[in-house]
């Protein structure tokens, strides 16, 4: 798997000053809230003041803030008319930044709809993506990496704060349910390379890796589980490999103890740093290819490409580590190598050469 530096297109973020839908809800909800206060101090004053009953007191309140110009109920005394003005003063504004704030929320809806619509038209000429189900803390780190070596990517999250968040980011993403088929599809799952599930729920992650598995057999499905008990779930459910957090937290730190310096050259040359820019990369062989049925020193991977063989692995998950010369390599092997970028580019080409 051969990372090519190309750019992610998807949307650029949204234009500056664009209040959230969050926050214009937020806001709605404040100002019908205010509203709702008004009114009752509006009917508790005429009530109070005036001596009317609830019905004549909830009109004359209605009639004051509307400014429609109808006629009082009765007349107003002194006390009723000052207090009518404080409820003009403070309540029209209230009702204008209501009725204001109603119509954005209508159009920021309207504007969803059709922001969804692009999107899933950009996500369709995708091809080969992988796709992200939850943007936790984890799902960001995924992303940012994707991002960095420009693989391109779809989120897949239904929480309206990471929308917003996608959406600054200029990341192309589906706000839904991962557990929905449609959503899924949405998200070009049919086209997909891979896809990674790690929402903080494992029974959520079962339940997307089983509709994930449904829509696309040949997917590569990659799970976080959040307890061991959960692995053997998700494998059945469909997970080509699961990944648990702490298990593999602890075993880094473990390697940073014993094996400092084994584990820096190891994230050196996974992470593409220093090293004079080698790096770790697959380069995996289709049926066909004209690296099928070939050995090792024949290939010219050493001689012509300078790439060194670290490890073949089996289409039938076998993995043997420094290969011989004289190891063959087959239609479905994983060839594991260390070289320069330009170099495991070009094996890669020719691995996807017809003889």
């Amino acid at each position: 798997m051969i990372t090519r530096e190309r750019k992610v297109k998807g949307k650029t973020g949204p234009p500056p000053g664009r209040i959230s839908s969050r926050d214009l809800r937020g806001n709605l909800r404040i100002a019908a809230a205010f509203i709702v206060l008004i009114v009752s101090g509006g009917v508790f004053g005429f009530m109070k003041i005036e001596g009317w009953g609830f019905l004549d007191s909830l009109y004359m309140t209605v009639l004051t803030l509307s400014t429609v110009g109808f006629r009082e109920v009765y007349p107003l005394s002194p006390a009723g008319k000052i207090f009518a003005i404080f409820l003009i003063a403070t309540g029209v504004g209230a009702v204008a930044f209501t009725v204001r704030t109603a119509g954005r929320v209508m159009l920021e809806n309207r504007f969803s709809i059709v922001f969804r619509r692009r999107m899933v038209k950009t996500i369709g000429k995708l091809r080969g993506q992988y796709i992200i189900c939850g943007f936790g803390r984890m799902g960001r780190v995924i992303c940012q990496e994707l991002n960095e070596k420009g693989y391109p990517f779809v989120v897949v999250d239904n929480a309206e704060n990471s929308a917003d968040e996608l959406e600054r980011l200029g990341y192309l993403f589906i706000r839904g349910d991962a557990t929905v088929d449609e959503v899924l599809v949405d998200a070009g799952i049919e086209k997909a390379k891979g896809l990674v599930t790690v929402v903080t729920n494992d029974t959520e992650n079962v339940f997307i890796t089983l509709t994930a598995r449904g829509l696309n057999p040949k997917l590569n499905i990659v799970s976080r589980a959040a307890s061991d008990e959960s692995v053997q779930k998700l494998i059945r459910a469909g997970a080509n490999k699961v990944v648990t957090p702490y298990d593999l937290g602890g075993f880094r730190i473990a390697q940073a103890v014993l094996r400092p310096t084994v584990l820096d050259f190891l994230e050196s040359i996974v992470d593409n740093k220093e090293l004079g820019g080698l790096r770790l990369d697959e380069v995996h062989v289709p049926p066909g290819s004209r690296l099928d049925g070939i050995k090792v020193a024949d290939a010219g991977l050493r001689k012509d490409l300078n790439l060194m063989v670290v490890a073949i692995k089996s289409g039938t998950g076998g993995m043997a580590f420094n290969p011989s010369s004289g190891t063959e390599i087959k239609a479905g092997d994983t060839l594991v190598l260390l070289g320069h970028g330009p170099d495991l580019e070009r094996l890669e080409s020719i691995s996807q050469k017809a003889r």
